[in-house]
């Protein structure tokens, strides 16, 4: 589905985003660049009756993450019952004992999920990793498709298509759910973080004040915005854009210069709501992404809707012995590594490497994951003229209140070179609108 109109407009479309500041950042050689994220205006299309699919396997995937976390923090019921291996769990870099016994505003830990999908060339959607940290993206579609509209409004008169613009009420309901009694924050690293622009640009359109560690302050057990005249106004929620060890230097990581003393001793008390909770990067970790489908059935006593990507456990000395049979067709995931980074392909490396990183998987089996390659669908983009067809995949977000809501659009990543699968921003990539289909 091409609208030429649209097409006509990439260029004026790009240019606006780059004059809107719609870039991210990334560290190179020590020194911090902006660049902009390069937009392909051929959207991503899927059918209604497709996305009602996606969106009923996401909710449920969801909603068993977050029992998931609810019970690794407290009663520990899957450990017990050996559905997860105690040492596998407590081995994870994302597991925090602080966080154990200290329950979240309502029992909600994931308030926004990313759920990163591929559609293999059976047309079969495989979740490839589940983002339940500080997920990351939303902002691109949700201004993409404001300057589309305004570049090219025939394309929207002539397209039947779900409105994509309700993020921000969705995400202000998501906050206002939790929301202890107080301002609502976005609390930001700052200016030289990878997505400040949407940072600032999800504030601006949810109405809430983005804040810095600079000001905010924690009295009495409650937290506090500073005014610019000094007085102090109570803050009973905090979507939170910072990764959990630098969030709170006295409970946590101690050199952090961009957390709030003592935030974690006011959540713990119940007096101010943190999106996401403290904790969560055990849910996101890649190796317990192996177990989701476990979690589907152990907790909700159903049958996964959506599926992993075959993935193998090198800890598991059966998983290790087909590794290693099988090295060339695989895809190896360092479980701790994000954006893209720790990944590599078997059959891109020399016997050099392969010798080397063996050694190393065999000294470390928990810290990678194997999976088949899954055959991506190639989806069209225009480069330079011409329709090219490039590997994508689709960060879909899922905001958890009341209910899990999946939102109807979605982040869809796109690589620009024709031999790649990574398709993160960090690595090069562009991104594209998702059109999801009302009739």
């Amino acid at each position: 589905m091409y609208d030429m109109d649209l097409l006509e407009r990439t260029d004026t479309v790009n240019e606006l985003l780059s004059r809107y500041g719609v870039k991210f950042g990334i560290y190179k050689n020590g020194a911090f660049k902006e660049q902009l994220f390069p937009f392909d205006a051929i959207p991503r299309v899927i059918g209604k009756e497709e996305f009602a699919y996606l969106e009923k396997g996401l909710k449920q995937r969801v909603v068993a993450l977050n029992l998931f976390l609810k019970d690794i923090y407290s009663e520990k019921k899957i450990v017990k019952d050996k559905v997860i291996p105690e040492d596998f769990i407590f081995a994870s870099s994302g597991y925090m004992a602080e966080c154990d016994g200290v329950a979240p505003a309502k029992g909600i830990y994931s308030h926004i999920s990313g759920i990163d999908l591929v559609q293999g060339k059976d047309r079969q959607w495989y979740v490839l990793e589940d983002n339940l940290r500080v997920p990351s993206g939303a902002s691109y579609p949700m201004i993409a498709r404001e300057l589309c509209r305004r570049s090219s409004p025939i394309t929207f008169a002539n397209n039947k298509l779900e409105d994509n613009r309700n993020y921000a009420q969705l995400l202000r309901r998501t906050m206002d759910n939790v929301n202890v009694g107080g301002l609502t924050v976005v609390l930001t690293p700052g200016r030289y973080n990878a997505a400040y622009f949407e940072h600032s640009y999800l504030a601006e359109k949810t109405g809430a004040r983005l804040v810095s560690s600079a000001n905010l302050r924690v009295e009495n057990d409650k937290l506090y915005y500073v005014t610019y005249d000094g007085r102090l106004e109570q803050v009973g929620a905090v979507y939170r854009r910072i990764s959990d060890e630098y969030l709170d230097p006295i409970n946590f990581y101690d050199g952090s210069l961009i957390g709030v003393p003592h935030l974690y001793d006011v959540f713990r008390k119940g007096n101010v709501a943190l999106l996401n909770a403290p904790g969560n990067g055990i849910a996101d970790d890649k190796g317990i992404y192996y177990f989701v489908p476990k979690m589907v059935r152990y907790y909700l006593d159903e049958e996964p809707i959506l599926q992993n990507a075959p993935t193998y456990l090198p800890f598991y000395p059966e998983d290790m012995q087909y590794v290693l049979a099988n090295f060339d067709n695989l895809v190896l995931k360092d479980v701790a590594e994000a954006g893209g980074y720790g990944v590599v392909f078997g059959n891109k490396m020399t016997k050099e490497q392969k010798a080397e990183f063996i050694e190393l998987l065999q000294q470390e089996p928990r810290r990678f994951i194997a999976q088949e390659v899954i055959d991506f669908l190639d989806i069209d983009i225009l480069e330079e003229g011409k329709l090219v067809p490039r590997k994508a995949d689709l960060r879909a977000f899922v905001l958890m209140a009341d209910e899990p809501l999946v939102w109807k659009s979605g982040l869809t990543r796109f690589s620009r070179n024709p031999d790649s699968f990574i398709v993160n921003s960090s690595q090069g990539g562009g991104f594209k609108d998702t059109w999801v289909l009302s009739r």
